[in-house]
């Protein structure tokens, strides 16, 4: 993973600046459709979990942990900061298309390649 960025809510993903991942409180389902269908992971911090209680200051580089083989459905992975603490997030595509978007880097690069 190279740029994860976190908030209370889905903010603006600025996809030509290498976001790879979002970490948020929670999302509309609306919002993670429209992340996975750009080839970005929607994360959500588990239960009791938040920027503040993880200590996360946005100044620390992330490294997502996601075992294959991937489903639709939620997922816990862990993520490594730099500084060598870890901590576990939820992850989840909804459904088998979205999954297949993600695989492919987006709904338009599922699209460009399928008609191809």
């Amino acid at each position: 993973m190279d740029t994860i960025i976190f908030g209370v809510t889905h903010p603006s993903v600025p996809l030509s600046q290498g976001i790879k991942a979002v970490l948020a409180e929670s999302y509309e389902r609306i919002h993670r459709s429209n992340l996975v269908g750009m080839g970005v992971i929607p994360l959500e911090y588990l239960a009791g979990d938040m920027a503040d209680t993880l200590g996360l200051t946005g100044r620390v580089r992330y490294t997502v942990v996601i075992l294959e083989p991937l489903t639709p459905l939620v997922m816990i992975v862990d993520i490594k900061l730099d500084t060598g603490k870890t901590f576990q997030a939820r992850m989840r595509f909804g459904t088998d298309w979205k999954l297949t978007y993600f695989h492919n880097g987006g709904i338009l690069n599922y699209m460009i390649r399928k008609n191809v």
